[in-house]
Formats: structure tokens, C-alpha cells, sequence
């Protein structure tokens, strides 16, 4: 059993967001959805917790009401082997959302998300200072990491 798993807070989208996430990511599964019923506080037969699994990471997702929002001090970071792996979630979790700087991105739930190439981290940690610059220089420009721009400038 996973002792502490990410617990997501929706206004009325819990469900709708974990068959789109596990839409998503491969090693993925839908979990149990417990529903309210006519004792509320939400519709009798809506959901009112989600479980799923993305990459073996179990998710809670609730329908608690619009009292509460994501904010970017929170984000799901996606370690991504290549740039075909980059670009899939990237496109995929941005669909109806927002796109950031620097691999940040919002989906269409508002939940912040990071698609982060191998390349990034090895290539800011090298160290050749100058490099390891030049190559901040150019993810600073980006919204969406590009790994061959990002080698181009590491030179």
C-alpha cells in the first residue's frame, strides 16, 4: 500500500479528470469511485471520490465544490525519456488548458503540470558554468522543452 498518495481537489470534475488522465499516461488504471447518495452534499449518483493510478502512483480526486482551486505552488512534474515523450504529454495535458514557460503547463482542470526532459537536469548540472547558462538561456525562451535547442546551446 502506498503511504502517501496526491489527493486532488475538483469542483465537479474528479471523474472526468481521472479518465482523462488515465487517458494519458500507459501504465495507468481507474481505481474505485465511491458516489454520493440522497444524503448528499453533491447530486445523489455523482461522483464524490476517484482512485487512479498513473505510472503506479495511486491519485485521490474529490468533488468538493468550487471553494477551492490548484495553484502553480503545486505541480506534477513528468520525467520524459526523449523529445516523442515530451511532446506526447505535453500536447496531450495541454488540450483545453494553458500552456507555461519552461515545460510548465495548466490542463483544462487548472492543475499544473511539468514536462521535463532527461536532457533538462543533465544538461543544467554540467560543469561547465558557461554551459550549463547558455542552456538556462534557452529553456528560458521556451514554453514547451525542445531538447535539440536545448543541445544547440549547450554547444
Amino acid at each position: 500500500m502506498q503511504k502517501i498518495s496526491p489527493f486532488l481537489w475538483f469542483d465537479t470534475q474528479a471523474e472526468e479528470a481521472m479518465k482523462f488522465y488515465t487517458s494519458i499516461f500507459n501504465n495507468s488504471k481507474i481505481g474505485r469511485v465511491t458516489r454520493y447518495g440522497d444524503a448528499g452534499p453533491g447530486p445523489a449518483g455523482s461522483a464524490m471520490v476517484a482512485e487512479f493510478e498513473l505510472e503506479g502512483l495511486r491519485f485521490i480526486a474529490l468533488n468538493g465544490g468550487p471553494m477551492f482551486k490548484f495553484t502553480e505552488a503545486i505541480s506534477m512534474v513528468v520525467d520524459c525519456k526523449d523529445q516523442a515523450e515530451v511532446d506526447h504529454y505535453w500536447y496531450a495535458l495541454s488540450e483545453g488548458g494553458q500552456p507555461g514557460q519552461c515545460g510548465w503547463l495548466k490542463d483544462k482542470f487548472g492543475l499544473s503540470w511539468q514536462i521535463v526532459p532527461e536532457a533538462l537536469p543533465r544538461l543544467l548540472s554540467d560543469r561547465d558554468g558557461a554551459k550549463a547558462g547558455r542552456v538556462m538561456q534557452a529553456m528560458l525562451q521556451m514554453t514547451r522543452i525542445e531538447v535539440a535547442k536545448l543541445e544547440a546551446a549547450a554547444g
